[in-house]
């Protein structure tokens, strides 16, 4: 009767996958209220256009370095710690910044907050591939991003009119009240076990799991690919205002070019996930995908107005919503589950690796080698990559090939 009672206390792989969304939207909101806030913010503290940079840069850098430690200390110390842990982290960062006068103590401030981002991401990701039966996690990875992209999309925009409307510190503060109730929340809501959703083994043996994963070539495959589509993505983020505003868009119309881009990128990964739970194999889907998103980028630096722009950044949401949606499934079914933490971190690192390669590389080869080249340069780079991916997959056994 005890273990009954107890089996009947543990939420349902719905009601698990829907408290990971929400802490995932809500942290993401909170999160990312400062995001276009604290440039301005640094700005106002006398901070130079170098010294802006070096607060994002700091930014980058602690959740890339830090994502593929703090997902093997995930696996040992459990899902739920580094996720309240994270959270907590970053609701003091948010209050820190609201009694930051100087942009040295910006920089240091944003340090801590990759921290906490590195502890939040692949954590959650791999939380959300514990709770979700093998058939189910496209979906479940479908419903994930939705949730992330939103909080990225949602964040920004309520973050610039709260900033607007009663200032930079007030911002901070709200931002860092949200993400301590999220914190509250996770504590309370979320199960620390869920051991009747997940199969993780009961005597894990760390070191050697390590070593395996290392090994593992579909993995590595996975890595590799997030790293090489990232460097395309961060070449969309960092350098189409340029490209957009040479040609004559206004501030407006960039915007409106980015916002086509995130909404169709958050709306195509829910019928791209359960697509990729019905599909033989997740690794030729997202292949597929990332083809086509090679060949969106491509097109996108020869774009010249605003219907043009509009479409291509329509192309690349719904082929980004084709591609990383089954990717992140397929990391999680070629991990196994007392490894997830070290797969998701490695996931995560390579992002956050390939997103500043771009942005610190892509620059001078513009000034170079012109728009029309270099985002053509980028594309041919992404589907190099995806076939070297092709090729390490198609011989490892299980579903994904």
């Amino acid at each position: 009767m005890t273990l009954l009672r107890i089996r009947s206390a543990v939420p349902s792989y719905g009601t698990l996958l829907a408290i990971c969304c929400s802490i995932a939207l809500a942290s993401y909101v909170g999160s990312y209220m400062r995001i276009p806030v604290v440039p301005l913010f640094a700005t106002s503290l006398g901070a130079s256009a170098w010294e802006v940079g070096l607060i994002n840069a700091a930014f980058l850098l602690m959740s890339g370095a830090l994502s593929f430690p703090l997902g093997i200390l995930s696996d040992r110390w459990g899902r739920k710690l580094l996720i309240v842990s994270g959270l907590a982290i970053s609701a003091a960062t948010s209050f820190l910044l609201c009694v930051g006068s100087t942009p040295g103590q910006l920089i240091a401030i944003y340090v801590l907050f990759g921290t906490g981002l590195a502890a939040i991401g692949p954590t959650l990701m791999s939380y959300v591939a514990d709770i979700s039966p093998a058939t189910h996690l496209g979906r479940s990875y479908g419903w994930y991003t939705t949730a992330i992209y939103s909080g990225m999309s949602l964040g920004p925009a309520l973050g610039g009119f709260v900033a607007q409307w009663l200032g930079f510190r007030p911002l901070f503060l709200i931002a860092g009240l949200f993400v301590f109730l999220i914190m509250g929340a996770a504590v309370i809501f979320l199960p620390g076990q869920v051991p009747h959703l997940h199969q993780r083994s009961a005597n894990p043996q760390p070191p050697r799991i390590t070593g395996d994963l290392l090994r593992n070539r579909a993995l590595l495959a996975c890595w590799l690919l997030t790293l090489g589509s990232c460097f395309g993505q961060g070449m969309f983020v960092t350098f189409s205002p340029l490209l957009t505003h040479d040609q004559g868009l206004s501030m407006g119309q960039i915007g409106l070019v980015f916002t086509a881009q995130a909404v169709f990128n958050a709306l195509s990964r829910l019928p791209c996930g359960r697509l990729s739970d019905r599909v033989k194999s997740r690794g030729k889907l997202a292949a597929l995908g990332f083809i086509l998103f090679s060949l969106s980028l491509a097109v996108f630096g020869f774009c010249r107005n605003l219907s043009q722009f509009l479409l291509a950044a329509v192309a690349l949401g719904v082929t980004m919503g084709l591609s990383f949606t089954p990717l992140g499934a397929l990391i999680a079914e070629v991990a196994p589950p007392e490894g997830r933490g070290l797969a998701m971190g490695g996931y995560n690192t390579s992002i956050y690796l390939g997103m500043m390669l771009s942005s610190a590389c892509m620059g001078g080869v513009i000034g170079w080698a012109g728009y029309e080249l270099s985002f053509l340069l980028t594309g041919v780079l992404v589907l190099l990559v995806t076939g070297i991916f092709y090729l390490m997959i198609k011989d490892s056994p299980g579903r994904q090939t």
